[in-house]
């Protein structure tokens, strides 16, 4: 069985608000989330993913988009072990979590990161899980554009939507 982390613009692009997506990225989205549902997913046991999913907006009631409806799933199976692994993370002020990768090419939160801050939680949780999860992104590109450092890291990054990472969809 697979377990997957899931950065918030999975589910933004499924419920339609990304306006880089088409409609393949749309449906390739859906797709994974759906996948998420029958294989598993890995959050943090503080929230923080939780938190950046219900700052975006997505609803717990699971409407009206394919994204809500994955809301809806995590909130209610978050603390079913059998579909969602809770791991300790450490928040760091100079890494952002201690399960980040003290990697210089992805910068330290304190001076002028390489790599996204907000997303160091999906990394930190990727790395401190035991099932070794896949990173699912769909249209943000600091994670192609860290595709290396995160590799040698031992983070898996599955891109759903390699052509939509510029700011439009290109095929």
């Amino acid at each position: 069985m697979s377990t997957f982390v899931v950065d918030v613009n999975v589910a933004v692009v499924a419920n339609g608000k990304s306006p880089q997506a088409d409609a393949r990225c749309r449906l390739d989205c859906i797709q994974a989330l759906l996948e998420v549902s029958e294989n598993g997913i890995a959050i943090d046991d503080g929230d923080h993913i939780l938190k950046e999913y219900r700052k975006v907006q997505l609803s717990i009631t699971g409407q009206p988009g394919a994204g809500d409806k994955f809301m809806k799933w995590l909130h209610q199976n978050q603390c079913n072990e059998n579909i969602c692994q809770r791991v300790a993370i450490t928040p760091d002020p100079e890494w952002g979590f201690e399960e980040f990768p003290h990697d210089d090419r992805l910068g330290r939160v304190t001076d002028n990161p390489r790599f996204d801050r907000s997303d160091r939680k999906y990394v930190a949780v990727a790395l401190a899980s035991t099932s070794n999860p896949t990173l699912l992104n769909a249209v943000d590109s600091d994670w192609s554009g860290h595709r290396d450092a995160l590799s040698d890291n031992g983070v898996v990054v599955e891109e759903l939507c390699p052509n939509c990472l510029k700011g439009s969809c290109d095929g």
